[in-house]
């Protein structure tokens, strides 16, 4: 028996079939708008009550059809775009023939409507239609009509259908783009020049992070895909553009949960003769520009808390805020083996395995980073944590460096950039020598074309970091990074899992096996650690059997 969703595709094709044999092309290649639906009812509003010409009111909209009510010679239905929803009412004494129609559409479909505007004795703004094309026959059923999509896994595998259901998801990926447009409007306004830097890149430098590998056949050498932008926008510094940014994709091979996401957009920006105080201030600038453009306000609300994103910030220093919140003081432990010991001691998982800079790492995270729900910079860093910021004139150890945090998330990572070349060169070897020591371990990487550049002479810089899908979830008071993302990453669903393997078995039978232990031997060595270490064994004998049973049916 099929289940309710497979026959109501099956119907919906009967339609499909009925319509092309009526001569109607279910598919047509273009459809030419006068009016978006909002812009429909707005032109009514405003020719109402001043005796419009039919020519006047008359509209051409398009968009799917999500209420479809018919009563005998007489149908509204509701229609929505982009913009919105607006009625239609169709009426068989004014469309005739093209009123059987009706009989064929879906939940779904695609129309193109012309027609008057007109208001109904409920008052509700509506078109009168002249003229019902069909512009696309949906196959599929849409999400529950009154409740949308609501399984959580379900809306991020077919965001689409979430969007279709979902009119608040829609709106919140239009202040995503929104958010966007703000940051781009305030750097340009400020004087700053927008580029785009590679994205496969011969070394992944410029942050600490595992990179994605590929390789590019026709140079025949292994790429990678930048984990940051930071060392080619210095080199756009240093040949001259006083203020660069860029907002793109980076990408990081890390694990999923509700901040990270293997891609993400990352916003940098450097500026000649500006240090980490003057990134601070315009951070703060920043931040809360954008809010008041995009929402309209300064103050947002963050896991029922009210949170005020005006500056000026508070600001901490990591040691002092470190000891305060953990009880330890990373300079009376500068031995790793030492400071791991003491974070055990006080319930912070930690093994003496790992570098005295992810240890300090660590303990921020967990001790302090919670507690930062306002607004909060945490300054001047252990140089161990900081290779490719300059250090401070007061302490060599400690750099010019800081991190924003709001709602226990960090927001902003921001460097006096180091720009003495020899330095930087010493620094990063030592990065590759702590990569010997703990090879598990995320570490900078020595890049020779960036120190080459730097070599030319790179002035007094500040740099920002920023991600911009955490300054959207707060913004739109979404915890998990999943809901600001459109099409996140996700762990295998059993549905990928068994499409998989069956496309292995497929590709078995076809090379040449036609038993059950032919295709089990086959594909011992074909089915990748991936999918084995996910699906039972018995699973995979089931996939095995179907397939020749039905090629023995066939």
């Amino acid at each position: 028996m099929l289940d309710r969703g497979a026959e109501q595709s099956q119907v919906r094709e009967e339609k499909l079939r009925r319509i092309r044999e009526a001569g109607i092309d279910p598919f047509p290649p273009r459809f030419v708008k006068s009016h978006t639906n909002l812009s429909a009812t707005a032109l009514f509003e405003q020719t109402e009550g001043k005796q419009a010409t039919s020519e006047e009111s008359l509209v051409t909209v398009a968009g799917r059809v999500i209420r479809l009510r018919v009563m005998g010679k007489a149908a509204f239905l509701d229609l929505l775009d982009g913009s919105g929803s607006i009625q239609i009412q169709l009426r068989k004494d004014v469309l005739g023939e093209a009123y059987q129609l009706l009989k064929l559409l879906d939940l779904g479909d695609i129309l193109g409507v012309s027609g008057t505007l007109f208001r109904t004795r409920t008052g509700q703004i509506t078109i009168e239609a002249q003229v019902v094309s069909l512009l696309s026959k949906a196959l599929r059923p849409p999400p529950d009509k009154w409740h949308g999509l609501r399984d959580t896994e379900q809306r991020y595998r077919q965001r689409e259908a979430d969007l279709i259901g979902n009119a608040h998801v829609r709106e919140r990926f239009i202040l995503r783009s929104r958010v966007i447009e703000s940051i781009r409007g305030f750097f340009a306004s400020s004087g700053f020049v927008e580029v785009e830097t590679p994205v496969l890149v011969p070394v992944a430098a410029g942050a600490m992070a595992h990179p994605f590998i590929t390789y590019h056949n026709a140079l025949g050498r292994t790429l990678y895909l930048r984990i940051a932008t930071e060392l080619y926008l210095k080199r756009c510094v240093i040949g001259g553009i006083d203020k660069v940014f860029e907002i793109g994709r980076v990408f990081r091979n890390e694990g999923l949960d509700a901040e990270h996401n293997p891609e993400y957009t990352l916003l940098e920006s450097y500026e000649a003769y500006a240090d980490y105080n003057a990134v601070m201030s315009m951070v703060e600038e920043l931040i809360a520009s954008v809010a008041q453009q995009v929402i309209g306000t300064t103050t947002v609300m963050w896991r029922e808390e009210a949170i005020e994103l005006k500056p000026p910030w508070k600001r901490l220093d990591l040691r002092t805020t470190v000891l305060e919140n953990s009880g330890l003081d990373i300079e009376d432990s500068r031995d790793p083996v030492l400071l791991a010991q003491k974070m055990r001691k006080i319930g912070i998982e930690a093994t003496q395995e790992v570098s005295w800079g992810r240890l300090v790492d660590k303990l921020l995270s967990e001790a302090v980073e919670p507690t930062l729900v306002q607004p909060t910079f945490i300054l001047d860093y252990p140089l161990e944590m900081s290779p490719l910021a300059k250090t401070k004139p007061s302490n060599q150890r400690y750099v010019e460096r800081f991190e924003g945090f709001i709602g226990g998330m960090e927001i902003a990572n921001a460097f006096t950039e180091l720009n003495d070349p020899i330095e930087q060169r010493r620094r990063f070897q030592e990065q590759e020598q702590l990569r010997k020591l703990h090879g598990e371990e995320e570490f900078d990487r020595l890049d020779e074309d960036f120190l080459a550049a730097l070599e030319y002479g790179m002035p007094p810089t500040g740099g920002l970091g920023m991600g911009i899908d955490r300054l959207v979830m707060l913004l739109a008071s979404q915890p998990s990074i999943r809901e600001v993302l459109l099409f996140p990453h996700l762990s295998w669903s059993q549905v990928d899992l068994f499409r998989a393997v069956d496309q292995h078995v497929a590709s078995t039978i076809a090379g040449g096996a036609h038993t059950f232990e032919a295709v089990l031997d086959g594909l011992q060595g074909a089915l990748p650690k991936e999918l084995r270490d996910r699906v039972t064994d018995d699973e995979i004998r089931s996939r095995i059997e179907k397939q020749l049973m039905g090629d023995a049916r066939a």
